[in-house]
Formats: structure tokens, C-alpha cells, sequence
């Protein structure tokens, strides 16, 4: 029993997709969605002094073959970081608690959405 198959084309698109991994110019286009992500997660960010607003950052990794990008969010004040207390709420010293505010998902799963949509664009494209 044999296998055969033919096929026409050649493989022009994903030597495309390859090089431009290779050349790692996804990492500029990471660091404009890490630099768009800063600006949503400021804006969306309650503000009294303003100082967890300001502080917003993002990292990126590349190990291994994999990639990641962070937000973070640098304002810790007694070992407590300031952005997880205000979208989580959290308890205070005298008993009582003080709501969250939900503000960290909602603004990021469009840069999420972004993201993934135009890898998927950037993969099938023509």
C-alpha cells in the first residue's frame, strides 16, 4: 500500500511569517500595544492623588520562544499594591470595607482582542 500527494503552491507565506519572526519585529508592535495598554490602564484608573495611574508599566519576555507582555503596576505603599486594593476592594483598619472597582479586565481585554486579531490577520493573510 502506498501514500502519494500533490500539491501546488509553495510555501512563500509562511516563509514570510517565519522571517519576520525570526527578525523579531513583533517585539516593536508589542511594545506599541504595551505603551497603548500604560494609556487605557491610566485612564481607566481611579484617581485621588493620581500616583497608581502614573504608575503603570509593562513588561515584556521573550525566553524560550515564548513571548509575553505584563501590565504592572508599580505604587505599593506597606507592601500592598494600590491598583489590586482599588479593583478588588479591600478591608479597612477601623473594620469596615471599601468596594473595588472592577477596571483592570475591562480595560485590557480590547488590547487582548486587538492583539489576537491581528496576529490572526498577520498569519492568514495573502
Amino acid at each position: 500500500m502506498s501514500i502519494s500527494f500533490k500539491h501546488t503552491g509553495n510555501f512563500s507565506k509562511t516563509l514570510q511569517f517565519l522571517n519576520i519572526l525570526a527578525k523579531k519585529d513583533y517585539l516593536n508592535r508589542l511594545n506599541n500595544y504595551g505603551l497603548e495598554g500604560v494609556k487605557a490602564l491610566a485612564a481607566a484608573t481611579p484617581k485621588d492623588t493620581g500616583n497608581t495611574a502614573a504608575a503603570w508599566d509593562y513588561i515584556i519576555e521573550d525566553q524560550n520562544g515564548r513571548v509575553s507582555i505584563s501590565w504592572v503596576n508599580r505604587n505599593v505603599n506597606e507592601g500592598v499594591n494600590i491598583a489590586v486594593v482599588l479593583n478588588y476592594g479591600h478591608g479597612t483598619g477601623f473594620g469596615t470595607y471599601v468596594q473595588g472597582r472592577q477596571y483592570i479586565s475591562p480595560t485590557i481585554q480590547p488590547i487582548f482582542d486587538e492583539i489576537a486579531d491581528n496576529i490572526w490577520k498577520e498569519v492568514t493573510s495573502a
